[in-house]
């Protein structure tokens, strides 16, 4: 059995972990939070299990999972209930396997100290009114896959601090993980289901860093006599070496159905350099793209630096955008 403790000043915990010695701070005192449990090589974890979470260092709680195809073209795989080929990324087909994700409420205390993250991450919508380029977002939801996932139990009723988190879970001493869904829970993710699926993962590797891309359709607006369709895609770099390099352009190609291509070059992402360190190996932002058209893809490279000086490229995994025709429009707030 061991114990999670973190650092804390008197009764509120600070989100970092005791094996980071350079976070301990004079006068602060460790909390115990919960004990880790061992890590399921088979099978889902249930709703209201509670996490840390292994790249990014955060406390949360699943809420449910979703079943995603992941397209790793870094693994051969013969077994396929898919496969991919986009064009104007060379010929390789990507054959695509179910991967377990969860999405997760984050607690809010330990949103001010995720470094690695180009913001808090919410899940963005579509605002229901004339501006087809306004979104709103819920703060603190994430998309954590399987083997992120850092299992703990703790004896609080309320472990993590989240608006959310009493609308949509009730504590249950009988249950084992004692938090289980509320009906506001299992309504909401009914009624935001076409907004909230992640369906598509897509991943690759060059030079030991890692990218993986994961597109949400956002729903479409009609602006100008037009129809204005909208993605969200998440973005995880992550070093699988110990050399530290540091991000510096991005170089995207977006093709419409409606036959036009588009380049984007600029410096780094989102506003930032990141620097991809042993320390610190895994950077994740998101973004936003739309097309008037109801599909197309995105592929690309993003050009890193070396501690010499000399720079190389790390291919994009090419994905496509789907729109869900057969949708309304998207939610134009939360939906109980």
């Amino acid at each position: 059995m061991c114990t999670l403790r973190l650092l804390a000043p008197g009764p509120e915990p600070l989100p970092k972990l005791l094996s980071a010695p350079r976070n301990r701070l004079e006068g602060k005192v460790l909390e115990t939070v919960g004990v880790f449990e061992a890590p399921k090589q088979h099978g889902k974890y249930e709703t209201g299990q509670l996490f840390l979470h292994s790249v990014f260092g955060y406390r949360g709680i699943v809420l449910f999972p979703w079943q995603a195809r992941l397209y790793d073209r870094d693994v051969a795989s013969p077994v396929t209930e898919k496969s991919e080929n986009v064009a104007g990324h060379g010929s390789k087909e990507v054959k695509g396997k179910t991967h377990t994700y969860y999405q997760v409420l984050i607690d809010a205390r330990d949103c001010p100290h995720i470094s690695q993250r180009s913001q808090t991450e919410a899940v963005t919508f579509l605002a229901n009114h004339d501006d087809s380029r306004a979104l709103y977002a819920i703060p603190g939801l994430d998309y954590v896959s399987h083997e992120d996932i850092l299992p703990y139990s703790s004896t609080d009723q309320v472990p993590i601090q989240h608006e959310l988190f009493e609308r949509f879970l009730m504590y249950d001493q009988t249950k084992v993980p004692p938090f289980v869904a509320r009906d506001t829970l299992c309504a909401w993710q009914e009624k935001n289901h076409p907004w909230l699926e992640l369906s598509d993962v897509h991943r690759e590797t060059t030079e030991n860093i890692r990218v993986t891309v994961i597109p949400f359709y956002m729903g479409m607006r009609e602006a100008q006599n037009s129809h204005v369709y909208w993605w969200r895609y998440c973005i995880r770099l992550e070093n699988l070496d110990s050399e530290v390099v540091q991000l510096r352009e991005r170089h995207w190609r977006i093709f419409s159905l409606s036959g036009t291509l588009e380049t984007v070059r600029g410096r780094g992402v989102v506003g930032r350099e990141p620097v991809l360190s042993k320390e610190q190996p895994a950077f994740q932002y998101s973004s936003h793209v739309s097309l008037q058209a109801s599909s197309g893809h995105m592929w690309g490279t993003f050009r890193f630096e070396r501690p010499d000086g000399s720079h190389f490229d790390v291919r994009i995994p090419p994905f496509s955008l789907e729109s869900n025709k057969d949708e309304k429009t998207p939610p134009s707030g939360l939906h109980w």
